[in-house]
């Protein structure tokens, strides 16, 4: 295994680490529980899974995986702060979301070879990554897997 390989496999291996703990602690709640928030007047759990779920989405043409799926939960979970959209996905319908997001990036992820990691991602122009080759592929995995692990530090203060 090259260097480039191990520390995609490092990077990939936290993602998913990272990944399963979402899903144990979204899959096992109750609706009820699912609209606790993370401390008085924060997030509730139903937002956050809701959250992930869309920047995951946009992550699809960001690395080059096809369109969005889903990119009405942009207004509920991204544009717009918790409780400011009355009317959210049901509970089964989130979690259909989260599926058929987790499984075509995870798809699209398990494509890609250590060069392609190492390639501009679709936000950046080709002028700009020559300017600054670390606004690659590979950034946007770290910054999305330090993205879920902060918000599911938040939602560890909910039982506490």
């Amino acid at each position: 295994m090259s260097n480039q390989e191990t520390f995609v496999a490092v990077a990939m291996n936290a993602w998913n680490t990272h990944i399963e703990r979402a899903e144990k602690l979204f899959f096992n709640l109750s609706k009820e529980q699912l609209h606790a928030e993370v401390a008085p007047g924060k997030n509730r759990l139903i937002y956050l899974w809701g959250h992930f779920t869309a920047v995951h989405d946009a992550m699809l043409p960001l690395l080059g995986f096809g369109p969005r799926l889903y990119p009405q939960l942009d207004t509920p979970f991204i544009t717009s702060p918790d409780k400011a959209v009355a009317d959210l996905p049901p509970v089964a319908e989130l979690k259909k979301f989260w599926d058929d997001v987790t499984r075509k990036l995870s798809e699209g992820l398990a494509k890609l070879t250590a060069e392609d990691w190492l390639a501009r991602h679709n936000s950046v122009s080709a002028e700009d990554f020559a300017k600054n080759p670390l606004r690659n592929r590979f950034a946007i995995l770290l910054s999305r897997t330090n993205h879920v692990s902060y918000h599911l530090g938040q939602a560890t203060l909910v039982s506490k």
